[in-house]
């Protein structure tokens, strides 16, 4: 959903061995989370399952999915925007294939990253740094 200068989605947070989920749509470069934006009428957990299914051909697995916590940055592929994200932590219910408008996926480490310049903002500034608190914690998964 786009209110305004606000692209609204939801993403999933998939953590492997302190290793994060990312994908990188077609004709761009820099990596994000799987997700998408909601479609009208849908709530966050419908939306969240559909757009898993459509980037990466697998589901979540029931009784993983939980609030990470909504984030904003400026939007990685449309200028002058900010994306407001509701990210949950879910695990998949098989192995991720890109499909649809994902062009590649990748698991990034979450202490060493892949190179600042290839994170959408999202994950460079948001996310990643929350992460690597939830982990020194106990956290994350």
């Amino acid at each position: 959903m786009v209110a305004g200068n606000d692209i609204v989605v939801v993403c999933a947070a998939i953590l492997r061995h302190g290793h994060l989920l990312c994908v990188r749509k077609q004709g761009t470069r820099l990596f994000m989370l799987p997700g998408g934006k909601p479609e009208p009428a849908e709530d966050d957990m419908t939306a969240l399952r559909r757009e898993v299914s459509e980037e990466l051909d697998c589901g979540l697995r029931d009784g993983s999915i939980r609030l990470l916590g909504r984030y904003a940055a400026p939007a990685a592929n449309e200028a002058g925007h900010t994306v407001r994200a509701s990210i949950y932590r879910a695990d998949l219910s098989a192995e991720p294939q890109p499909r649809a408008e994902i062009a590649e996926a990748r698991w990034i480490d979450i202490h060493d990253g892949c190179g600042d310049d290839l994170l959408a903002p999202l994950l460079r500034d948001r996310l990643i740094p929350a992460l690597r608190r939830m982990t020194a914690d106990g956290q994350a998964g």
